[in-house]
Parts: structure tokens; sequence; C-alpha cells
């Protein structure tokens, strides 16, 4: 009898566990799947929510049929949700969806090494003329991939530690240097 009070109780640890890890599972699915619709990706994201809602429908039923019998699954449940918004959030950092576009406003000196060595880089630099306060600049504009551009920031820094960097995001692009082709690892 106490062998079967322990197996339970060890069931009922192993529910607990796989409420809160599917929970976090499903939560970073939904998070990935509000970036990449975000950034364009219709397709990709609507396949998602197919898994996402899946895995919430069979979820949530665990919960609410034994909440009354075991509240630990109310835990779980919410404790799987925070975790999964934090990993989601990882999880897109490290993926890097999406398209942006750097600015960098440097000194003519600088703004012509910069653009010189980006362009060897195979990257496409636009150069244009710009008056700041004190004197002439270069504004260079340079359409990228978000993967990757910590390289590219790194290198604007080697050539000149003060030049003025600002980073956005693109939600659509036509045309000019950086492939046209949509995929959701470019």
């Amino acid at each position: 009898m106490e062998f079967l009070i322990d197996v339970l109780r060890t069931t009922v640890w192993l529910e607990i566990f796989i409420i809160y890890i599917a929970k976090a599972i499903e939560v970073s699915m939904g998070t990935l799947r509000i970036i990449l619709i975000s950034k364009g990706y219709k397709k990709e994201g609507a396949l998602l929510s197919f898994f996402e809602i899946l895995l919430w429908v069979f979820i949530a039923s665990q919960v609410i049929i034994g909440i009354s019998d075991q509240p630990l699954k109310g835990v779980a449940y919410a404790l799987g949700y925070a975790s999964g918004v934090y990993f989601g959030s990882i999880i897109e950092t490290k993926l890097a969806f999406g398209k942006i576009v750097i600015q960098v406003i440097a000194p003519l000196e600088s703004g012509d090494k910069i653009c010189e060595i980006l362009r060897n880089d195979g990257l496409g630099v636009t150069k244009i003329i710009g008056h700041g306060k004190n004197e002439i600049r270069d504004i260079l504009k340079i359409y990228t991939n978000r993967r990757g551009h910590a390289d590219i920031i790194k290198k604007i820094k080697s050539i000149d530690k003060h030049a003025v960097i600002s980073i956005a995001d693109i939600s659509s692009m036509s045309g000019g240097y950086v492939s046209s082709l949509k995929s959701v690892f470019k």
C-alpha cells in the first residue's frame, strides 16, 4: 500500500513538472509567433500557432480538471508561462529574425574608411553628406540582416569609437543591395 502511495506522489509531481515544461514551450512558441508575424512571416507564424494552441488545449484541460485537488498545477502553469516568455525572447534573440538598418554618423575620414571596409565585406552602404553642429559628416546607411549585426558594429567601433550608431528594425523592404529572398533565418 505504501508503495502505491509513493507511486501516486511521484506521478503527481511528474504531471506538475510536465505541465510546467509544456507551458514554457507553448508560451515560447507564442512569443516567436508574435515576432514572426510582426516581421512579415505570416505563414510560419500561422503554422506555429497551430502547435501552440494544440499544446494549450491539452495543458489547460489538465490544469482545470485537477486544480481543486492539486493547486500546484496552477502554480506550475503560471511558472511555465513566465519561463516561456523569458525563454522565447532569448530564442528570438539567438535566431535574430528580420532586417535592420544601421545608421552611422562619423567624420568624413573615418566615414570613408568604414564605408570601404563594409563594402569589402559585401555589404551595401549608402553614403550621404550631412552637416553636423561643427563640421561636415558622413551619414552611412547599411541595410542588413539582424543576425550578425553585432560584428558590423564592432568593425565600425574599431575604426571610429566615437561614431554615432543607431539601429532600427525594418518591417518591410524592397529593392536595394540586400537579398530579397524571404527566409525566416536570413
